[in-house]
């Protein structure tokens, strides 16, 4: 049996026509390869992991206020976050994430599913992170079956394919997929764990975010327990799914599938229709993924006011400012917002970041 290498020069030594065509495969290849190097390099590790396994393991829990009781607020919804790596230590923004949540919300229960964690009575990995959020009462930290999350649903097939495949996004279309199944299982709100949560979100049913005037994002979304917005979704998942292009699986999907569900050719046609909401920009996402420095930029308390006037959570476009920097005790912008939403955090950031 002749080698590749042999095959190889065969093909070189061909017609010009042959030459030009593997010349062509062979540097698409290569071009290919290299370009899903660097988008693990860019994107697939945070650049802080390093430095959070410098820190305690174990924190003295801070004094937390109990919520005042109610009794005329309507039952309590569930408000998800997922880590569908098998990653067990929260970096900080993660921290600060599920902290705005439960303290925003001290009614609900803040559950935080992770692939990582064990099963059954297994413990908890010890993690500064893991520890912290377990001082919140109404935050559950539970490991993440995704096998049993899809079951039951329209992503059950695909995903049992999927994971005896390469595909160079599969960890962030997981995340898409595990989301709306979630939503859809059980209902309540979900939000991508680069968010600080400014308000309460439990008035917001059946609502996504408008991330542009061309495109919607599901980092934040809220609906009820299988809600056909949401079965449409799954359907157009599998019907549609490219796990080749990025984002096709999520904004784009959100996308499409909201314009089918209105009847309208672009976003800027329609916000609300058939009982679900897309909110405007400001709502989620004030500043553009563009513009995510600004994060890191000082601003005045009054200008910080004025930004967020109209805003219930900040996406923080983490895939873009993961390792960026900053001083826990500036006037940046994220520093503010950690000061004041998620100050157990920015206390431990104080002392060891």
């Amino acid at each position: 049996m002749p080698k590749p290498s042999d095959c190889l020069l065969r093909l070189l030594r061909g017609t010009p026509r042959q030459r030009v065509c593997t010349l062509f495969i062979i540097g698409f290849k290569f071009t290919f390869f290299v370009s899903v190097m660097i988008y693990w390099h860019v994107v697939g590790e945070p650049k802080d992991q390093g430095q959070l396994y410098s820190l305690p393991v174990d924190i003295p829990c801070p004094p937390l206020t109990p919520p005042a009781p109610s009794s005329s607020t309507p039952p309590p919804g569930n408000i998800f976050f997922l880590e569908t790596s098998d990653r067990t230590n929260p970096n900080f923004l993660f921290m600060c994430s599920v902290e705005s949540a439960a303290r925003t919300h001290p009614e609900s229960q803040v559950v935080v599913l992770m692939k990582g964690l064990p099963g059954g009575q297994a413990p908890l990995p010890r993690h500064l992170g893991l520890s912290l959020l377990g001082c919140f009462p109404n935050v559950q930290l539970l490991p993440l079956d995704l096998e049993e999350l899809f079951r039951d649903t329209p992503l059950a097939a695909w995903y049992r394919a999927v994971r005896r495949r390469w595909e160079p996004y599969l960890l962030p279309v997981l995340s898409d997929a595990s989301r709306i199944a979630l939503l859809w299982k059980f209902g309540g709100i979900y939000l991508d764990t680069d968010f600080i949560v400014l308000k309460n979100l439990r008035n917001l049913t059946n609502v996504l975010g408008t991330q542009s005037r061309y495109v919607l994002n599901g980092a934040f979304l809220a609906f009820e327990r299988q809600h056909e917005f949401l079965a449409l979704c799954m359907r157009d998942f599998v019907a549609h799914y490219n796990g080749w292009i990025w984002g096709h699986q999520g904004p784009q999907l959100l996308t499409r599938v909201f314009k089918k569900w209105c009847s309208i050719r672009s976003l800027g046609e329609s916000h609300t229709c058939r009982g679900v909401t897309a909110l405007p920009r400001e709502a989620f996402y004030p500043v553009p993924w563009q513009s995510w420095k600004r994060y890191f930029e000082e601003v005045r308390p009054e200008e910080l006011t004025r930004l967020l006037n109209a805003t219930y959570a900040v996406h923080v476009w983490n895939k873009k400012s993961q390792g960026t920097r900053f001083e826990a005790t500036s006037r940046a912008l994220l520093a503010q917002l950690h000061a004041r939403y998620c100050p157990s955090t920015h206390e431990i950031m104080k002392m060891y970041w």
